[in-house]
């Protein structure tokens, strides 16, 4: 809830130039908005919400053992597979639990300091996914189109450093927007018209002339996104026309097969998300916003696992050796 801070004023800024220091309610928490003000479909809702969070959860570290367990999948594509799996993991953990035990409790507060951390993470993590599935798609592309320089261009080392590389962009997107926002006096509404603390939404609760330096980090890392998009349609290009150099159709249909997942996740994602966020700031989340925050949050984290293990021999065949090593050990 908004609180007044009795009679000491609070510096809220008057206008996009001058501070102006006066008695104003100054916000210390926000009210996230449930899917529902009825009992029945809030208890319906927490628990869907729960059966994806699981399967997010159990499919995801699923791929994370079997890539880590298993000496046949210590590829490049498994260990950034490996790291998005992670990742997918703690996405999907920033926003679902907690508005599960908003639904549950009906209490639907966040204190400014929770709400500032779930946009750091939330931020943090999709600019993180969104640079790995840049990588991976420049790991497709040197397996295909230079299969004999691959092991040269994909050594582990450098693996390694484009994964850290992905981490801390992640990391500087988060701390960037949460600087720009939580920054700026909250001195009005304290609604959030999502279930989680989105960054659109919570500029929403801001005067337009004050938001300038949020926009401009909005901007930026529209742009970062832009040029990962570019580079993963070039890769793409590059593949499929390699790909349609091959002369047998038994091979063109199994190299096409190792890009569809990875294709599809990043179409998903994308486009979700750029709907999303490119859109102009609305007062109120309509049905849309709605849908839309709950499939790149939800759904993509849970159907994740599956799109990248469901046509996977490999992984198929790295689940039968676990299993059958784990019956042996009971044997």
């Amino acid at each position: 809830m908004a609180k007044f801070s009795g009679n000491q004023p609070i510096p809220c800024r008057g206008n996009g130039i001058t501070t102006s220091y006066i008695n104003r309610t100054e916000v210390t928490e926000f009210l996230l908005m449930g899917f529902s003000d009825t009992l029945e479909v809030q208890i319906i809702h927490a628990l869907l919400f729960l059966l994806l969070y699981l399967a997010a959860v159990m499919g995801n570290l699923l791929i994370i053992m079997l890539t880590t367990l298993d000496g046949h999948l210590q590829t490049p594509m498994y260990f950034f597979l490996r790291n998005l799996s992670f990742l997918d993991f703690c996405y999907i953990s920033v926003t679902v639990p907690k508005s599960i035990v908003n639904s549950l409790t009906h209490n639907t507060s966040i204190s400014f300091f929770g709400c500032a951390l779930q946009v750091f993470f939330f931020i943090d993590l999709a600019s993180t996914e969104i640079a790995i599935l840049t990588v991976m798609s420049y790991d497709c592309y040197v397996a295909i189109c230079q299969p004999l320089h691959y092991e040269v261009i994909m050594k582990r080392r450098a693996c390694v450093k484009m994964m850290v590389m992905s981490w801390l962009s992640g990391m500087i997107c988060g701390f960037m927007h949460v600087a720009a926002t939580f920054t700026l006096p909250f001195c009005g509404s304290n609604v959030v018209h999502q279930f989680f603390c989105d960054i659109p939404q919570l500029l929403s609760l801001l005067d337009s002339k004050v938001i300038i330096t949020e926009i401009g980090v909005m901007v930026f890392i529209t742009s970062l996104v832009i040029v990962c998009f570019v580079s993963i349609t070039i890769s793409y290009v590059s593949i499929f026309s390699t790909i349609l150099k091959i002369p047998s159709k038994e091979g063109r249909s199994k190299t096409f097969s190792t890009c569809i997942p990875h294709l599809l996740v990043v179409t998903l994602f994308m486009i979700s998300g750029s709907i999303a966020y490119v859109k102009p700031i609305s007062i109120s989340a309509s049905k849309l916003d709605l849908l839309l925050s709950v499939f790149y949050t939800v759904v993509l984290p849970t159907l994740n696992p599956i799109i990248y293990s469901l046509r996977n021999k490999d992984m198929k065949a790295a689940l039968r050796r676990q299993r059958g090593r784990l019956h042996g050990d009971f044997d």
